[in-house]
């Protein structure tokens, strides 16, 4: 099984990696679509996201939200690639990020998925408005937006996908699970919207908070370097 998905992991990157290579040279109609360069900017990127991911050193369980709920900090890598690049590249980081990490799923890949969909929404409108709006105006309203967007969305999917595929699919007593979030957050009195409220919305608060500071910094820091080519050819 563990074989399966391997193989799995790496045709889906491909297949999604080619699709996203098609839909990037549409957007660029007035220069000639370098692949290569796609590719590598999106390795690079997908490489240092895959490892903010997986390694446990990197991922911060915070006192005041249930045990099995972490902070991590994969998404700035998509983030500053998004910023540089494009959103589609950003996208691709995250694509290739949640793959890698399917094999090695404790959720029959349901984590990974939810977030990828949690990521995305919220580094692709960020990058987009950054995208259309290449200041310090864009980048605020890039964050605050695609904050809000990516918290309803993660409530949302939350209280109506993952917590019901995790008590009726997985077998995770519901009792048991509210017991925990409980031992965390005292205020939460069901596996519904009040868990929502004051489980994942506050993680997500501080999580998209502290994502953007790294993310401003970091892009601030290296933005030139990004773009080393533009200024090689000037």
């Amino acid at each position: 099984m563990g074989q399966f998905w391997n193989y799995f992991s790496v045709a889906m990157t491909m297949a999604f990696l080619v699709a996203l290579l098609k839909v990037y040279s549409r957007f660029q109609p007035n220069r000639e679509f370098n692949w290569v360069r796609f590719v590598a900017r999106v390795g690079v990127f997908a490489a240092i996201s895959t490892i903010l991911y997986v390694v446990p050193i990197f991922q911060i369980s915070l006192p005041f939200v249930p045990s099995f709920m972490n902070l991590h900090f994969d998404e700035v890598p998509a983030m500053i690639a998004g910023y540089a690049y494009g959103p589609i590249v950003g996208e691709a980081v995250l694509l290739v990020k949640t793959f890698i990490k399917l094999p090695m799923t404790s959720t029959m890949c349901v984590g990974e998925i939810a977030d990828f969909i949690f990521s995305s929404f919220y580094v692709l409108p960020a990058a987009w408005i950054y995208k259309k709006m290449r200041n310090m105006k864009g980048v605020f309203i890039g964050f605050g937006f695609s904050t809000v967007v990516q918290i309803l969305v993660a409530m949302s999917l939350n209280v109506y996908w993952i917590l019901p595929f995790y008590m009726n699919v997985m077998g995770f007593p519901a009792n048991e699970l509210l017991q925990l979030c409980q031992k965390a957050v005292p205020f939460i009195t069901d596996l519904g919207w009040s868990y929502a409220f004051f489980g994942v919305m506050p993680l997500n608060i501080i999580k998209d908070i502290s994502v953007f500071f790294i993310t401003f910094l970091v892009y601030r820091t290296i933005r030139k370097a990004l773009h080393w080519e533009k200024a090689a050819s000037k």
